[in-house]
């Protein structure tokens, strides 16, 4: 997949752990966990604005596009 999902990333530079990135989001560590692998086919605004608002980061910073060789 194209998208490239850096939030292991971010959660690294701010010294927190997935379960309480997902606590603070209101959704469950195994979602998170499928956002963090790159396996999720979709998120929400809203779901990303507040990963953004608790990281203190854009969503550029937690995602990026890589084009996919022909």
């Amino acid at each position: 997949m194209p998208i490239i999902v850096n939030l292991d990333v971010m959660l690294a530079k701010r010294k927190m752990r997935s379960n309480e990135l997902a606590e603070r989001i209101g959704i469950t560590t195994a979602n998170l966990s499928i956002l963090k692998t790159g396996k999720a086919k979709a998120i929400r605004f809203s779901t990303l604005e507040l990963i953004c608002e608790i990281l203190e980061c854009q969503p550029g910073d937690i995602m990026e596009y890589e084009k996919e060789e022909e």
